[in-house]
C-alpha cells in the first residue's frame, strides 16, 4: 500500500481540499485570492462602521431631545460588538471564515436598516435594539483581519494583518465625509437626515457580507485545518512525537501576551482619544480643529499598518510590543504636559497615540495567530476581541470620571504610564516560557 493511500485512509479529505493540502503553490494562490477578497470587504466594512458611528450620538440626542443619553449609542454598539465577536468567532470555528464573517456583516447591515426605520417612526426601543445588532458589523470588521492570516507563512502573518487594516482606512475616511450627501439623500425620500449615514452603513455592511459569502471559496480556515490534520497524520505515520503539553503551555502564554498587549493599548487609546475633543473645547478650539486632530489620529491608527506589519514580521511581535508601550508613553506625556492651546502638540500627541495603538494591535494580533492552532484559532480570536471591545468601553467610561475628578493632564499621564505595564508583563511571560 503506498504512503499516499495510507495518509488518505488515516486522514480522508475531499478532493477540493486535498489539492490545496498537497500543493504549496495552490496554497500561495489561495492566500493571495483570500487577501484580495478580505481587502474588498474591509473597504466596505470600514465605510459601514464609520458612517454609523459618526452620527449615532447625534441621532440619539435628536430623538431623545436631551444630551444626557447621547453616549448610549456608543455603549450599545460596543456591547453588541463584544457579544458578536464571540458569536462570529465560534461560528467561524465551526463553519469557516466565510460563514462567520458573512453572517456578522449581514447582521450589521440589518441592524443599520433597523436604525433607519427607528429614526423614521421615532421608536426608541427599536433604535436601541438595532444599535446592538449594528454592533455585529463593527465586530466583524475587526475580526476580518484574521482571515488573511490562516494561509500566510509565519514570516508573513503580520503583513497580512496590516494589509487588511490599512484598507479599512479608505472606508473609514470615506464614511464620515459622506454624511452630508447621505443626509440630503435621506431627506429627499422623506427620511430624517441623520438616518442617511445608516443607509450607507446598511448598504456597505451587506455588500461586504455578500462579497465574502460568494467569493471566499474555498474557505481559508477550513483549508488551514485540513493542512494541520494532514501534518498530524504524517507525523503519526512517521512515528514522530509532538510535545503537546509543552506546546499547549506555550500557546496559552502567547495568547496571554497578545491579549494583554491589545487590551492595554485599547484602554489607553480610547481613554485619551475620548476626552481630547472635550479638552480642546475647553481651551477654545473649534469643531474644525477638533476634526483635524481626530482625523490625523485615525490616520495614524491605520495608515502605518503596512510598515508595522513588515517590522513585526522582521523583528518579532515582542519588540514591537515594547515599541507600542514606549510610543503610548510619549503620547501620554505630550498630551498631559503640553499647553492645551497648542494645536501642534495636540496633533503630535494624538498621532503618537494612534501609532502606539497600531503597533500594539498588529503585534498583539500576530502573537495570537502564532499561538493558536487552526482547530481552536477562530474561537480564541473571537474571545480575545470580546476583551478588546470591553476594554475600549471601560476606557471610554472611566476617562470621563477621571477628568471630572482631576484633569485631562492627569488622565493622559496615567494612560501613558499604564502603557508601560506592557514591558514587565512581556518580560515576565518570556521568563515563564523559558
Amino acid at each position: 500500500m503506498s504512503e499516499t493511500t495510507v495518509v488518505e485512509r488515516v486522514n480522508p479529505l475531499p478532493a477540493p481540499l486535498r489539492q490545496y493540502v498537497e500543493s504549496p503553490e495552490r496554497q500561495r494562490q489561495l492566500h493571495k485570492r483570500t487577501m484580495l477578497i478580505v481587502i474588498i470587504s474591509q473597504i466596505f466594512g470600514g465605510a459601514g462602521f464609520a458612517a454609523g458611528v459618526t452620527v449615532g450620538a447625534l441621532l440619539a440626542q435628536d430623538m431623545l431631545g436631551s444630551d444626557s443619553y447621547a453616549g448610549v449609542p456608543s455603549a450599545l454598539i460596543t456591547l453588541g460588538s463584544a457579544a458578536s465577536a464571540l458569536i462570529v468567532g465560534r461560528l467561524s470555528q465551526r463553519l469557516g471564515r466565510r460563514t462567520g464573517l458573512a453572517a456578522g456583516f449581514l447582521a450589521g447591515g440589518l441592524g443599520a436598516l433597523g436604525v433607519v426605520l427607528a429614526a423614521l417612526i421615532s421608536n426608541l426601543a427599536l433604535l436601541f435594539i438595532s444599535l446592538l445588532v449594528y454592533g455585529a458589523g463593527t465586530a466583524t470588521n475587526l475580526q476580518a483581519r484574521y482571515a488573511g492570516t490562516d494561509l500566510a507563512l509565519p514570516t508573513q502573518r503580520a503583513k497580512a494583518i496590516s494589509a487588511a487594516m490599512v484598507f479599512t482606512t479608505f472606508g473609514a475616511v470615506a464614511g464620515p465625509n459622506l454624511v452630508n450627501i447621505t443626509g440630503r439623500f435621506a431627506t429627499s425620500i422623506g427620511f430624517p437626515a441623520l438616518s442617511g449615514p445608516f443607509m450607507l452603513a446598511a448598504a456597505a455592511f451587506i455588500i461586504a457580507g455578500v462579497v465574502l459569502l460568494i467569493f471566499l471559496r474555498p474557505d481559508p480556515l477550513i483549508v488551514a485545518k485540513a493542512m494541520a490534520e494532514a501534518q498530524r497524520a504524517d507525523e503519526s505515520l512517521n512515528g514522530t512525537q509532538n510535545t503537546g503539553v509543552k506546546d499547549a503551555a506555550m500557546n496559552k502564554m502567547g495568547i496571554m501576551i497578545g491579549a494583554t498587549v491589545m487590551v492595554l493599548t485599547q484602554i489607553v487609546m480610547v481613554a485619551i482619544m475620548t476626552m481630547t475633543p472635550v479638552h480642546m473645547k475647553h481651551h477654545g478650539h473649534g469643531l474644525g480643529e477638533v476634526g483635524l486632530v481626530i482625523g490625523i489620529h485615525v490616520a495614524a491608527m491605520f495608515l502605518p499598518s503596512l510598515i508595522t506589519g513588515v517590522l513585526v514580521d522582521k523583528y518579532g511581535h515582542t519588540l514591537m510590543s515594547y515599541a507600542s508601550g514606549i510610543t503610548l508613553l510619549a503620547a501620554g506625556l505630550l498630551a498631559g504636559l503640553a499647553p492645551g492651546e497648542s494645536m501642534v502638540f495636540l496633533v503630535l500627541a494624538l498621532a503618537l497615540l494612534g501609532l502606539g495603538w497600531n503597533f500594539g494591535l498588529i503585534s498583539g494580533t500576530a502573537a495570537i495567530v502564532d499561538a493558536t492552532p487552526p482547530h481552536t484559532r477562530a474561537k480564541t480570536q473571537g474571545t480575545v476581541d470580546v476583551l478588546i471591545a470591553l476594554a475600549g468601553a471601560s476606557g471610554g467610561a472611566l476617562s470621563g470620571m477621571v477628568v471630572a475628578q482631576s484633569s485631562y493632564s492627569a488622565l493622559s499621564l496615567a494612560g501613558g504610564f499604564l502603557s508601560l505595564l506592557l514591558i514587565p508583563v512581556i518580560v515576565w511571560s518570556r521568563k515563564k516560557k523559558a
